[in-house]
């Protein structure tokens, strides 16, 4: 019997026009959790994919409990005892939970679905993992934090000998994280190898007993948790030394209020209620809460995605109606969501077609709208090279991107509509720290030349180091105000659990 429960060994990949993977190792032992690091783009998922079956590598070797393995789909992982939880999540909307949980492997009764048993199944399963989901609530019904749990029990419902967990901690709250934390544990004392991939890097020091750092497609090297520091893991995964998580501010945001909303409450029932605000001019307002507080509620409502039942948008002494995003995009007011692959980045599109979409008007040429090729490139080209978006050309899909890099071509996408406000619901979630530094820099750099930015965060030392100002909701009420020179992670605490109904 082997020592190890994987060895992946001199693994590689290229896609056209760049080396994915480039004699990758990896090796982990039964009932170890083993963290995969490195920058977006440094290979991490393209390797899991590769063990996974969903790419098939040009060479090397993988071995599992010592047996050569070469999976030609997933389903042959599967059945050999690998499941993956995706950052992504793709659940099927319009199904209940447990169907989501058990597709391809619904108990029958001979041809027929046994859909007790499917429920009973699901509920012995949430119970051994302490989920409070309702097994046959459809799955549009649930938060994104919800979906990532079912996810994470449809991973343990395959008996699996080992489970890998792409960014299982990006759409959840710190509870949440504590208690994945301990269905890990759980996991371990069973034998179950967890291969971690995760760029909230604090969290790694709880769960982690070895850490293996990529960088480029290449292997830097492996290490036992409790021998490394975070600045050494840093320094190995970008290659460089990052001085300080945020970079310093060279301006200081004008006193002209650019934007004032006066008591906005929504038309769904139970959401926010008279939230007043204002924002200035080349100011970064960062809104903290908790979930359920209704900051992304109240944020698509002002650029006019959800319903609004009372209220008044005041931008530049001008009252505005915004009943759609056009309304909101023609005012000069723009939306980058919080999840870009559900409602952000076309990935059957090209980088160009990504970056122009929100732009299309300003090609038009002839009055029959015939679009300017010679424009569109243009535009796509300096926008790309401003924000130093990473592809192999302008023509490649937007899907095979990297995180960050996905994250930058949207942020271009709104550049482009020349808005004088930018809101930016989460903007770094599951980006490494290189990546992040880089959106930092974007978001000083166009606050510094006037524009105005409200920015949604659930990492407290981001919305703490990036923000002027801070405004804090709790269960859709807006609870206080903090200025940069006066806040601290206990004075957002303390506001985003201070209202009770």
């Amino acid at each position: 019997m082997s020592e190890y429960r994987l060895e992946m060994k001199n693994v590689s990949k290229s896609f056209p026009g760049v080396k994915a993977l480039d004699d990758v190792q990896l090796k982990i032992k039964p009932g170890e959790v083993h963290a995969l690091l490195g920058e977006n783009g440094a290979g991490k998922s393209t390797l899991m994919k590769c063990l996974f079956g969903m790419y098939q590598k040009d060479s090397g070797t993988i071995l599992l409990d010592g047996e050569q393995m070469d999976f030609k789909d997933t389903k042959s992982a599967l059945e050999a005892g690998i499941s993956m939880i995706h950052q992504e999540l793709f659940p099927i909307p319009h199904r209940p939970v447990m169907e989501n949980i058990w597709i391809n492997r619904f108990p029958k009764n001979g041809f027929v679905i046994n859909h007790n048993k499917m429920l009973q199944d699901t509920e012995e399963l949430f119970k051994e993992l302490e989920i409070n989901i309702n097994p046959a609530k459809h799955a549009c019904e649930l938060s994104v934090s919800q979906l990532q749990l079912c996810e994470i029990a449809k991973a343990v419902s395959y008996n699996s000998r080992l489970i890998i967990m792409d960014e299982p901690t990006s759409s959840l709250t710190e509870s949440e994280t504590e208690h994945l934390f301990k269905i890990i544990r759980k996991l371990k004392l069973k034998g179950c190898s967890i291969v971690y991939i995760s760029h909230k890097l604090d969290e790694l020091f709880d769960i982690a007993d070895y850490i293996t750092i990529m960088r480029d497609g290449q292997y830097i090297g492996t290490w036992p948790m409790n021998e490394i520091d975070m600045d050494t893991i840093i320094r190995r995964m970008v290659g460089r030394t990052l001085d300080q998580r945020f970079p310093t501010k060279e301006y200081t945001p004008s006193k002209e209020v650019v934007l004032t909303v006066k008591d906005f409450t929504s038309a769904v029932p139970n959401s926010f209620k008279k939230v007043n605000f204002d924002l200035k001019r080349g100011e970064i307002l960062g809104i903290g809460g908790l979930v359920g507080a209704q900051r992304t509620e109240l944020v698509e409502t002002l650029f006019g995605m959800r319903p609004l039942a009372e209220g008044t948008i005041i931008k530049d002494g001008k009252e505005l109606k915004i009943d759609l995003p056009s309304d909101a995009i023609k005012n000069k007011i723009a939306l980058l969501t919080e999840e870009r692959r559900k409602n952000g980045i076309i990935g059957v599109l090209s980088v160009l077609e990504n970056i122009v979409l929100a732009n299309q008007r300003n090609y038009a040429t002839t009055a029959l709208h015939v679009l300017s090729p010679k424009k569109r490139l243009k535009d796509a080209m300096e926008m790309k090279e401003q924000l130093n978006v990473k592809t192999p050309s302008i023509q490649a899909l937007s899907g095979n991107l990297s995180g960050g890099n996905q994250q930058k071509l949207l942020i271009a996408r709104w550049l482009l509509t020349e808005p004088d406000i930018l809101i930016l619901d989460e903007p770094t979630r599951g980006i490494d720290v290189g990546s992040k530094y880089e959106i930092y820099l974007i978001m000083n750099k166009l606050a510094a030349s006037g524009k105005s930015i409200i920015m949604i965060s659930s990492e407290m030392p981001e919305l703490l180091g990036v923000s002027d100002r801070i405004m804090v909701m709790c269960h859709g009420h807006a609870t206080g105000f903090l200025n940069s020179s006066e806040f601290t992670d206990i004075d957002v605490m303390r506001l985003a659990t201070k209202y009770e109904d």
